[in-house]
């Protein structure tokens, strides 16, 4: 399949309600009229048929790749600060920059040391803080739950989600998906999922090779590198930072927020 096949960019929403950056319930089923976007692929013309369903939020200048192998939280931050907001900046100043404040709120390594990289609630706090809107940082136990969250912040927010891979150490941003339904009628699965990996092409001998910016992949081939967190039972030293335990053994995202819809859970 061809990279980011998009129509022109739609006008984005506006910023949402800041949020404590806590693990939150999971939305439900949206109630909205939804705005232009991706048009579904063929389905059966039946009314009551669940119509496949296609969005991807990104255009090929949106993408940036990491100046280095410890910048993927700003890399990931600065391309979704260019999916969101239209003029994309892709100068590794600015990638620096973002790097640094989602560092600063990132809080301590557990051994004392300094960080080099950024933690996913300092990823969510440099979205914020660069007028991305609110975001927070949820957890779910399942691979498909988890690209259901996804999913259903994508289709409501109109604004791209964060993925944890790696067990914690790597960022991916997910633009876009295709579902077997709209998120908005609340019964669909998701079938593919519209990946940037700011390490691109480089990959990882561990965890495999870097999918092609704007490319959707099967949601399987996602679960090779989106795995669970490390968990409480590992004894790893990072669940010990404040407000990790929650996320422990988790899929872990970074998601929009905002006001509760009516339909929301």
């Amino acid at each position: 399949m061809a990279a980011f096949p998009l129509p022109h960019r739609t006008v984005r929403l506006v910023a949402a309600l800041a949020v404590a950056l806590t693990l939150l319930p999971v939305p439900g089923a949206i109630a909205r009229e939804p705005g232009t976007r991706d048009q579904p692929g063929a389905s059966d013309s039946r009314p009551d048929a669940a119509k496949p369903f296609r969005l991807n939020l990104a255009q090929r200048s949106d993408y940036v790749a990491q100046a280095n192998f410890v910048q993927c939280v700003g890399a990931s931050v600065q391309m979704m600060l260019n999916i969101i907001e239209p003029g994309a900046d892709r100068t590794r100043r600015t990638q620096r920059e973002l790097q640094e404040l989602a560092r600063s709120w990132s809080g301590t390594r557990p051994d004392g040391r300094v960080r080099q990289g950024a933690g996913v609630s300092g990823w969510a706090a440099a979205l914020r803080i660069s007028r991305a809107g609110a975001y927070r940082v949820v957890g779910a136990d399942t691979l498909d739950g988890a690209m259901r969250i996804a999913a259903t912040a994508i289709r409501e927010y109109g604004k791209p989600v964060g993925l944890l891979v790696w067990q914690g150490r790597h960022a991916w941003v997910m633009s876009g998906f295709e579902a077997t339904g709209d998120p908005v009628d609340g019964s669909f699965r998701v079938t593919r999922a519209y990946i940037l990996d700011p390490l691109y092409p480089h990959g990882s001998r561990e965890w495999g090779r870097s999918p092609k910016p704007g490319t959707a992949i099967p949601v399987s081939q996602v679960g090779e590198q989106f795995v669970r967190r490390r968990s409480l039972v590992s004894g790893s030293p990072w669940n010990r930072l404040p407000g990790m335990a929650r996320l422990a053994g988790k899929y872990v995202l970074v998601v929009p927020a905002g006001p509760i819809r009516p339909g929301i859970d």
